[in-house]
């Protein structure tokens, strides 16, 4: 077998056993009926797992198929709609669980594998490229996620929710979702925003994002214009849009600036923007340093809360 083969085969080994079948069962004239399901994988011995909101909506049972073939059921610890994710518990022993990785390692055009249960073929591998990074995407819900991970991995219905993970068998992101009609675009949320997700619902029960309303990309800094302005910076984040009616509009951000500091610090990706976001003094005016035609500018821009999204 060839090398990268062989790699493959040894990154999926790693993490097959912690992968998930998820069925959702919803009451209907007095009777849980099967309405859906999906994908998720284990990432603690004591049975939590991720998977994707959109996945368990609504849900009245969630039942869980380990890689035994046992059906667990399973309790939800918490949701974020607006990052499209879900902390499940599973009670029981013995649990093979995935390592998870940094998604700040990931280089353009590196291999990742996509594991998941499309259609209801259990632990189907796929492969592709990481196509982008940084990428911001619109949720079922229509709210914008950051610090998405954009591949070429195929993905169907009931991939939602699997890991995507690197050939050293560590999970870098979570599958969540494709564009209809498009080929060779599928995406995951960043396992760094998915960790920090868990984070607060273990601890609080809930999660804090600050909203802004805007859709970010991450970009190199020209190194003419961190030279220029004496900036620390080696990435920056474009801003490809502003969502009406949000902080942004309100704000005099435009599209096309350039984002290099934030709340006084700079700011180099999306998810030490979300760090900055998820600190609850952040509602108040910040100042957003911009480059914007060559010149450094400095606006204020006022957060506002979201949601708090409670454990069930």
């Amino acid at each position: 077998m060839d090398q990268i083969s062989q790699a493959i085969v040894d990154a999926v080994k790693q993490v097959k056993l912690s992968v998930v079948k998820i069925d959702v069962f919803r009451r209907q004239g007095g009777k849980l009926k099967p309405a859906g399901g999906g994908s998720g994988f284990i990432f603690s011995s004591d049975g939590l797992l991720f998977t994707n909101h959109h996945v368990i909506q609504g849900a009245d049972r969630i039942m869980v198929a380990v890689a035994d073939e046992n059906e667990i059921e399973a309790e939800v610890l918490g949701t974020d709609p607006d990052t499209d994710l879900a902390l499940l518990k599973i009670f029981s022993t013995g649990f093979a669980a995935a390592k998870l990785g940094d998604a700040h390692q990931l280089q353009i055009g590196q291999m990742v594998l996509a594991i998941g249960n499309p259609f209801g073929y259990q632990h189907t591998v796929t492969m592709g490229v990481v196509s982008a990074l940084g990428r911001t995407l619109r949720a079922q819900n229509g709210s914008l996620v950051d610090h998405v991970i954009q591949t070429d991995a195929a993905l169907n219905p009931g991939n939602s929710g699997g890991p995507m993970i690197n050939l050293a068998g560590e999970v870098v992101g979570v599958n969540t979702a494709v564009l209809l009609g498009a080929q060779g675009l599928s995406f995951s949320v960043a396992i760094n925003t998915a960790k920090e997700i868990a984070d607060q619902l273990l601890r609080t029960g809930r999660v804090f994002k600050a909203y802004l309303g805007l859709a970010l990309q991450e970009i190199e800094l020209v190194p003419r214009l961190k030279n220029r302005y004496q900036l620390p910076n080696n990435k920056a984040l474009f801003v490809v849009a502003t969502e009406p009616d949000s902080p942004a509009s309100r704000s005099q951000i435009e599209s096309g600036d350039i984002i290099v500091s934030f709340n006084q610090r700079p700011v180099q990706s999306l998810h030490e923007l979300f760090r900055e976001l998820s600190k609850k003094e952040i509602l108040h005016a910040v100042d957003v340093g911009v480059l914007r035609q060559g010149q450094l500018l400095y606006v204020p821009i006022f957060p506002t809360e979201r949601n708090f999204v409670k454990s069930r």
